[in-house]
């Protein structure tokens, strides 16, 4: 993990299986707005494959709030195409082989912390590119 987010409190993770609906267990909040991970799980094997975030910070220094927080973002956002992930996902893994998926979350932006959610997911991004001179395999660009 990275030791940026180890500041955020109100955290947690999930594992996704190919057999799972991402609605069931996803644990994220449907209120809550930050930065979640996701890697890919081969037996003790863990690679980051995606990095994202949600909720934005208008001019006035308020928190514009997407409907359904992190947890709509995870299940619901679109990727590989026109997909919500909860379809994707599972096309997606058939396709890579991928046995799990571990998907953690961070609250960046709440009443006791206000951290932006894209600015702590682009500094996660470069650390990630400094390491390996390359985003996630998932990350399309930034």
């Amino acid at each position: 993990m990275f030791k940026e987010l180890t500041k955020y409190k109100k955290c947690n993770q999930f594992i996704f299986e190919i057999e799972n609906e991402l609605s069931e267990v996803c644990n994220a909040p449907q209120e809550g707005n930050g930065v979640y991970l996701v890697y890919e799980v081969t037996g003790d094997e863990k690679e980051l494959l995606f990095i994202g975030s949600t909720g934005t910070i208008q001019n006035n220094g308020e928190l514009k709030v997407k409907v359904g927080g992190i947890y709509e973002k995870i299940v619901n956002a679109q990727q590989f195409g026109k997909l919500s992930r909860r379809k994707a996902w599972p096309i997606q893994m058939k396709k890579e082989n991928i046995e799990a998926l571990e998907v953690h979350w961070f609250e960046t932006y709440n009443e006791k912390t206000k951290h932006i959610p894209t600015y702590v997911e682009a500094l996660i991004l470069q650390k990630f590119l400094d390491e390996n001179a390359r985003l996630p395999r998932w990350n399309v660009a930034f």
